[in-house]
Parts: structure tokens; C-alpha cells; sequence
């Protein structure tokens, strides 16, 4: 193999290596950034962005003002919102967790909450909030889309539905299978019985 061909292999090998990397790298690193105006966030939903229906899951907000300076939640009378996707500009929102104060990584003081997803699929938090000063900055209101997967509590429900049905064809199957063959055969007997005898008094009346 020429040298040029071995290059060529290695840059390869490289340019897998690295895309793998980001692959499995991007949905830990990837959380959500929102901004309006001079107010900006980022949203951390534990575990690593991916929450999981039934199980509550930390969140928090990175609050800050252009420049990085951040904004505590002593300093914004915030509100929170959760509401399931699709939904119209008229819906109320299907949650609203109350937040608190904590701090996170270099963050001291910023919003947080935890929000227990009902189910899986689409979803959207909405952060809003006013200065409590009246000053330091503009209201705003930031959306922040979130995909919950299915959680443990989701497989236990599925589970208990599975397993009610199978007891409830258990049961039918066993009420259906309680018959004995001996009454089945009887009433079989019975009733051609019955019809032969019906029909040789019609017979004996047409006869008549």
C-alpha cells in the first residue's frame, strides 16, 4: 500500500473517530439556550436533558443578562409553565411548578424546580419574569422545547394493563374450558331428541 493510500485510510479513521464523538458527546452538552433582549437562559433538565415520563426530574435555569452577570431568583419575580405540545395560545398550562432558589455548578441563587412529566412525548417550559426592581431589565419570556422519554412508572402502567388482561383471558378461557364434555354431549342429545320428536308429531298429524 503507497504511502498516499495509508494517509488517506488515517484521515478517515480520524474523521469517524470524531464524528462518533460528537454523536455520543452532543446530547450531553446539548442543553437549551433561549434569549430575549438583554435576558438570557439555559435550561438543564436532569438526568443529561433526557427526562423520563413518571420520574421527577430536576430543572433549572441559567439566568443572565447580556455579558454573562447572572440573574437570581431573589432578583425576578419568575413564573414557570408547563405545557404539552401541540397546544393553543389559549390553554392553560397543563403544570405550573413553583420555583426556588439553587445553586448549580458556578450558578448561585437560579431558578429551579422539579417537574414530574406525565407522560411521554412533547412538551414546552415557559420561564417568565419581571425585574423585582422594576429596572435592571426587561420582562421576558423564554420557551424552551423538551422531549421526555418513557419512564419506569410508564412500563409499570403498561405492565399492570398487560397483566389484567392476561388474568381477565385466564379467567374466560377457564370458565370457557369448566364445561364438561359429559353436559355439552347431553345437551346436544337433548336437543336433537327434542327436534325428532317435534318432527314425528307433525308427521302424525299430517298422517291423521
Amino acid at each position: 500500500m503507497s504511502a498516499a493510500k495509508r494517509s488517506l485510510k488515517k484521515q478517515v479513521l480520524l474523521l469517524f473517530v470524531f464524528v462518533l464523538f460528537l454523536t455520543i458527546a452532543s446530547p450531553a452538552i446539548a442543553h437549551k439556550v433561549k434569549t430575549e433582549g438583554v435576558v438570557g437562559a439555559t435550561l438543564h433538565v436532569e438526568p443529561n436533558d433526557n427526562p423520563r415520563a413518571g420520574e421527577p426530574a430536576k430543572t433549572w435555569f441559567a439566568l443572565t443578562r447580556k455579558g454573562g452577570k447572572v440573574i437570581p431568583l431573589a432578583e425576578c419575580n419568575c413564573q414557570l409553565a408547563v405545557y404539552a405540545e401541540p397546544h393553543s395560545a389559549s390553554e392553560p398550562p397543563l403544570i405550573e411548578p413553583p420555583l426556588q432558589a439553587v445553586s448549580v455548578e458556578r450558578f448561585q441563587g437560579i431558578p429551579g424546580t422539579e417537574i414530574t412529566f406525565p407522560r411521554p412525548g412533547a412538551y414546552q417550559l415557559q420561564l417568565s419574569g419581571k425585574p423585582k426592581d422594576g429596572k435592571s431589565f426587561q420582562p421576558f419570556e423564554l420557551k424552551f422545547p423538551v422531549t421526555v422519554a418513557v419512564g419506569s412508572a410508564t412500563n409499570n402502567n403498561v405492565q399492570e394493563s398487560q397483566t389484567v388482561q392476561n388474568v381477565n383471558q385466564s379467567v374466560t378461557e377457564e370458565r370457557t374450558q369448566g364445561v364438561p364434555f359429559w353436559a355439552i354431549a347431553l345437551s346436544v342429545l337433548l336437543a336433537v331428541g327434542v327436534f325428532f320428536g317435534v318432527l314425528r308429531m307433525v308427521k302424525k298429524r299430517e298422517g291423521g
